[in-house]
């Protein structure tokens, strides 16, 4: 099997094998191109953003509409992401895309996450080569991820969930929770509560509003 191919099933690969230099060759150039469009959007001046959304189509496989990222953005590949509609990420989003995300509707990301779809084995007689693993990260519809949140390869984050600050995804996260902590746990389920009461004991108040 070759590169691509080892990927694709979750088998340990290199990036960099010499049995196969054109795929080699070709995931080269494709991380470079990444860094440089990374590197652009970064550059961006906050009223230049016409030129950011036009950066944001080149750097990601897919998108859909109403795309927002406020810089700096990092990517391994970019182009094995897709982002779905009405998305917002704010500052210092990590993606290592050796291998697919995919970023569902309506989700929100605040400051300084990290998306990693690739792992390295534990032993280290098994990591001498830099050998590696991918398994594909899915976000589904309507997720909040906190500030400082890690996810790690092979997780799926069920529609509506929010994952509070800090933690550090490992396992499947199910749908319309609050999942919090290192290892992240669910916390609690969200009910119709959470739409009387937004935060704690502050009520929310639609005449106000």
């Amino acid at each position: 099997m070759d590169i691509k191919q080892r990927m694709e099933i979750g088998h340990l690969y290199t990036d960099h094998d010499d049995r196969y230099p054109e795929q080699k060759k070709e995931l080269a150039a494709a991380r470079e191109h990444a860094k440089e469009l990374t590197y652009d959007f970064n550059l961006t001046r906050p009223s230049e953003v016409e030129k950011r959304q036009e950066l944001v189509q080149q750097i990601f496989g897919k998108t859909g509409k109403n795309i927002w990222i406020e810089p700096p953005l990092r990517v391994a590949y970019g182009s094995n992401t897709t982002l779905g509609n009405d998305v917002y990420i704010n500052f210092n989003l990590t993606l290592v895309d050796d291998y697919k995300i995919t970023i569902g509707n309506n989700v929100m990301f605040a400051p300084n996450v990290t998306i990693s779809v690739t792992g390295h084995p534990v032993h280290k007689d098994l990591r001498k080569d830099g050998d590696q693993f991918s398994l594909p990260v899915v976000i589904e519809d309507d997720v909040w991820i906190g500030a400082g949140v890690i996810i790690l390869p092979g997780v799926t984050i069920g529609s509506g969930s929010v994952i509070g600050a800090g933690s550090v995804v490992t396992k499947d996260i199910p749908a319309n929770v609050v999942a919090v902590g290192s290892p992240c746990r669910v916390l609690r389920e969200i009910t119709n509560h959470d739409k009387e009461y937004y935060r704690k004991d502050m009520r929310f108040d639609d005449v106000e509003w």
